[in-house]
């Protein structure tokens, strides 16, 4: 398969028609799920696709190595070039490694100040500009509104999309809309939310939140635990 048929066919035209149109420049989105549900290889999958589009994105990991999160990319692009018959692998994934940025905080050493900076120092010193921003192990416990705009305030500065992932329990309350903590206090400030939840042997995706479309549509897409790529249901 070449890979602009690769793309056009993709589950995350599925997803970006889901919730009219995709995320969307400067804003928020945020995957909640319980503890191995695979947030991170949907972050992956999210900035893999924009990748392969020929577009620069910025993974920022909080609380794992910047090998961890190569390894990740590269087992998951394997499989997808795998079960595509993917023509061109080599010269895919050295576009992929030059449009990609990773950037690794220890656990509490991130700041946005720090992000913001360092953001800036990629434009002036690189030329890198993402359009859209992937970050995990960030913490919603201790988050509040104000961090969140100033996260969506640099998601605009850059015309770009800026997703996160948040770590949620079975026991944690929810609101009228089943958002759960530690995530539902902070969703006016996010654009768009999506859960991840087990049916039998997959992870279903439930959007909970589609910017400020008072019908949300169901998502009929499931990710798949052991290749950790989207697939269409049924």
């Amino acid at each position: 398969m070449l890979l602009k048929e690769l793309t056009e066919r993709s589950p995350m035209r599925i997803f970006e028609n889901s919730i009219h149109g995709g995320l969307g420049a400067g804003n928020l989105g945020v995957v909640v799920a319980r503890h191995g549900m695979g947030k991170t290889a949907f972050l992956v999958d999210i900035a893999l696709d924009d990748l392969m589009r020929g577009r620069k994105v910025l993974h920022v990991t909080i609380g794992r190595t910047i090998e961890h999160v190569r390894e990740y990319y590269e087992e998951i692009f394997r499989d997808l070039a795998e079960a595509t018959n993917l023509e061109d692998v080599a010269e895919v994934r050295r576009e992929i490694e030059s449009h990609r940025h990773i950037k690794a905080y220890l656990k509490n050493t991130f700041s946005i100040d720090h992000l913001r900076t360092h953001i800036a120092m990629l434009r002036e010193a690189m030329g890198f500009v993402p359009v859209a921003i992937v970050m995990d192990g960030y913490d919603f416990g201790s988050a509040t509104p104000e961090d969140l705009r100033e996260l969506r305030a640099i998601a605009a500065s850059l015309k770009a999309e800026l997703w996160l992932a948040a770590h949620t329990h079975r026991t944690d309350p929810r609101d009228a809309k089943g958002i759960p903590e530690p995530v539902a206090h902070l969703a006016a400030e996010l654009a768009v939310i999506v859960y991840m939840s087990p049916e039998g042997k997959a992870v279903h995706l439930n959007v909970l939140k589609d910017h400020d479309n008072p019908d949300v549509a169901s998502l009929a897409l499931i990710l798949d635990p052991t290749t950790m790529l989207l697939r269409q249901e049924g």
